[in-house]
């Protein structure tokens, strides 16, 4: 592409959030299953699905740069 300039730098710094946004997914999907529990829900949340599904995306993304994911399922 003409004018633009694109240099990969370290990616360092977006593993490291990559894999705290994954950490924090993570927890989200923890505290919505143990509000459901609570509330007698029997079912899994649609909300704890959409949670999770973003967590593992975040995750492949991981894989993608090179860092191998923690295994949380």
């Amino acid at each position: 592409m003409r004018g633009i300039t694109f240099v990969m730098g370290d990616t360092s710094d977006i593993i490291m959030r990559l894999e705290a946004i994954a950490e924090e997914l993570g927890e989200m999907s923890m505290n919505i299953l143990t509000q459901a529990i609570q509330e007698g829900q029997t079912s899994r949340p649609a909300e704890e699905k959409n949670v999770t599904q973003a967590r593992r995306a975040v995750e492949k993304a991981l894989l993608h740069l090179g860092k191998s994911a923690p295994n949380n399922d």
